[in-house]
């Protein structure tokens, strides 16, 4: 298509994979890489601008001259929620700054935001829309709505468009890999509630081929989209999606209850504070573990660019086990 688009983000699961779907379509691709990233290897001809979200020099390099931005990057993890908003707010702010001044003629700016921004749903059919008001259960989810308020403040001269995907899958992701391993093994341990929990889900090609969509549509403009798939999910179904491929033969199940994950949560989180650094889990994770129904609506990005998920989870988990087993991950 011969635009030139700047990823951020791009080392990471869904960041490799959008390179590769750039590549494939003939765009002109640019990275924005911190010094201590390590790269890979890149598909021919990608571009490697390097330093960090609060070196603005670096930024007016890596935004000038682009059509559309792409910011993937961001923290998942942090000991608080200044650490949260140093990963996920400090950057969007000053890429906004540069893009304003050293690329006003940008066509698009797309900030990769997520469903924990808008918060649960209170039910498990057709979840939240984007219409919604956002209620947060997390740190992680509220510094990427403060992210979204920056970018929505700055719509007015620069052309936005904000997508929350729900859980991502398919080759190459670590979080739902620990999932099949224990699958695999013929055990499923759940926080919370697994016969009630239903989730969206979207393989991971679906997701950048949908972002991508969206950056490129008019009607987006200015908008926030959910890039799902069209229906949410149990565990029951991706149990029996991953049984098809893994083939086990029974499957013993551990739900454990809210008030234990919120102890572990306390404990494990209280000993990453007192270290400075990061937990696996913390009660502010805990409270996302435990949610019921992560469940988002597909409806507005079919209606206004006509995204529809096109990858089934029984075909999605086929290929990512498969992707899994090929590199020695299951």
């Amino acid at each position: 298509m011969g635009e030139t688009i700047l990823v951020t983000g791009s080392t990471g699961f869904i960041g490799s994979r959008m390179l590769s779907y750039l590549a494939k379509e003939g765009s002109v691709v640019r990275i924005f890489l911190r010094p201590e990233s390590v790269c890979g290897v890149l598909p021919e001809g990608i571009e490697v601008v390097r330093g960090s979200f609060s070196d603005l020099e670096a930024l007016v390099r890596a935004v000038s001259g682009v059509d559309r931005i792409v910011h993937l990057a961001g923290l998942t993890k942090a000991v608080d929620e200044a650490g949260y908003d140093a990963g996920n707010v400090l950057p969007v702010r000053n890429l906004l700054a540069v893009i304003r001044e050293h690329n006003p003629t940008l066509k698009r700016f797309l900030f990769v935001s997520s469903l924990t921004a808008a918060g649960p749903a209170s039910e498990g059919t057709y979840g939240v829309k984007e219409s919604d008001l956002p209620t947060p259960v997390s740190a992680y989810g509220r510094s990427k709505l403060r992210a979204e308020t920056l970018c929505l403040e700055s719509s007015a001269d620069i052309p936005i468009t904000i997508v929350r995907p729900p859980a991502v899958y398919g080759p190459g992701d670590r979080d739902v890999l620990q999932v099949f391993q224990m699958l695999a093994k013929g055990v499923l341990v759940t926080a919370g509630s697994s016969v009630r929990q239903r989730f969206s889900m979207i393989y991971v090609d679906d997701l950048v081929s949908g972002m991508m969509a969206a950056a490129r549509s008019d009607r987006a403009e200015g908008r926030i989209y959910y890039i799902t798939s069209l229906r949410s999910c149990s565990w029951d179904e991706v149990i029996g999606a991953a049984q098809q491929v893994l083939g086990f033969k029974k499957l013993h199940k551990v739900s454990i209850p809210k008030p234990f994950v919120f102890l572990v949560g306390m404990v494990i989180g209280a000993a990453g504070s007192l270290s400075g650094k990061p937990a696996l889990i913390n009660r502010d994770k805990a409270n996302e573990l435990v949610q019921d129904y992560w469940v988002c609506s597909p409806d507005q990005a079919e209606h206004d660019f006509g995204f529809t998920a096109g990858t089934s989870l029984t075909e999605g988990v086929a290929k990512t086990i498969s992707w899994y087993r090929q590199k020695g991950w299951l």
